[in-house]
């Protein structure tokens, strides 16, 4: 038995690894749902949603979070998006 779950044990952490390297950081000081500074209400909740990092003030905004992640995540998407940049000519 532990010699099938020590190499479930390493690919697990080398994807997690892998994928840290990839994720894009929260660029904001305020909480995506409250619109509080991170820190007002203690130490930053701060979790990884599909590749983007999220900071919260606290846990019950991660749960309200978690509910409509689309509704917040927009918050925080680029402005004038790639299909803006494209040419017009096309």
């Amino acid at each position: 038995m532990k010699t099938k779950i020590i190499p479930l044990i390493i690919a697990v952490l080398s994807a997690c690894a892998v994928s840290a390297a990839e994720v894009k950081p929260y660029p904001s000081d305020i909480c995506i749902v409250s619109g509080n500074k991170l820190g007002s209400m203690g130490t930053p909740v701060t979790i990884v949603h599909n590749g983007q990092e999220v900071k919260f003030c606290c846990k019950p905004c991660v749960a309200k979070f978690n509910r409509n992640p689309e509704k917040y995540l927009k918050k925080i998407a680029p402005k004038g998006g790639a299909s803006k940049k494209e040419d017009p000519k096309k």
